[in-house]
């Protein structure tokens, strides 16, 4: 089961094209931002989402997978963007969560509406943290 939202799209572009025009403009703006921000943080198409860097992880079924360091997801209701990476014992998401703006934070995910909600210097930030220690570990 897959809990990200389903497409049809096979790559970065197919999955951009096939947005809602009310976010495909989002999108391609923190697309942008992330590739300039962690530019060593290759980026691909994994799990329905945009994907940034990777690093091995067990998933709920014990494999071995190879999941994205930053990952970013058009939901129904808000676009998601997932920092998987622990600083000191933190998610650096949480650990940012006060400095990030109208979002809302849970572990690694970032959840907002409109780009506006978000303090991108905070947001440069954590993406900065998460490529120099990715993973859940």
């Amino acid at each position: 089961m897959n809990m990200f939202k389903p497409t049809k799209a096979k790559t970065s572009a197919e999955y951009i094209a096939a947005l809602p025009l009310d976010r495909k403009d989002t999108i391609k703006k923190l697309d942008n931002f992330i590739r300039k921000t962690v530019p060593k943080l290759k980026p691909h198409f994994a799990y329905n989402m945009l994907g940034y860097g990777s690093f091995p992880y067990k998933n709920y079924r014990k494999e071995l997978i190879s999941w994205p360091t930053i990952a970013l997801a058009n939901q129904k209701n808000y676009i998601s963007l997932y920092i998987c990476s622990i600083d000191a014992g933190q998610y650096v998401a949480e650990k940012y969560k006060k400095e990030l703006g109208k979002v809302n934070v849970g572990k690694s995910c970032i959840r907002f509406k409109k780009l506006e909600d978000v303090n991108l210097p905070v947001l440069k930030k954590a993406l900065l943290a998460a490529a120099k220690k990715p993973g859940l570990i």
